[in-house]
């Protein structure tokens, strides 16, 4: 069983771990760290067991917004992947109802296109009458 060196807060420890676990160990061993320095620096040199404590502490705090955070991302994605899947439903059952219509033939498409010319023309009428008043 490995055996690696941590220094936290100042002191140095001998800690053992399973082979292949040394590099985790070293990263949460930086993150107490990290907490004890945060504490020295701002109340000054404490006992071990205690800079420990409240380093510890600290990082539970951490890790416990950081599961609230991530919890409530997996509801709002669970959310969003719902209405995806509405919204996919919805989409399909369009198109299925979309296919049901039968096309118009070539010459029922063009068949009025006198009256559309016309709803244009005077469309395009109101447009112009409506630029010439505000300029």
């Amino acid at each position: 069983m490995p055996e690696i060196t941590l220094e936290i807060g100042g002191r140095t420890f001998e800690v053992a771990c399973d082979p292949g676990e040394e590099d985790s160990l070293k990263v949460a061993a930086e993150m107490l760290a990290v907490e004890a320095r945060r504490l020295e620096d701002a109340i000054g040199r404490v006992p071990e067991s205690r800079m420990l404590l409240m380093a510890g502490l600290m990082l539970a705090d951490r890790t416990k917004e950081m599961e609230t955070a991530c919890k409530l991302g997996e509801t709002r994605l669970k959310t969003l992947e719902d209405r995806l899947l509405e919204s996919e439903a919805k989409l399909a059952a369009m198109t299925v109802e979309m296919n049901k219509t039968p096309a118009l033939p070539e010459e029922d498409l063009f068949s009025n296109s006198e009256a559309v010319t016309e709803s244009l023309a005077k469309s395009v009428a109101k447009l112009e009458a409506m630029i010439d008043t505000s300029a």
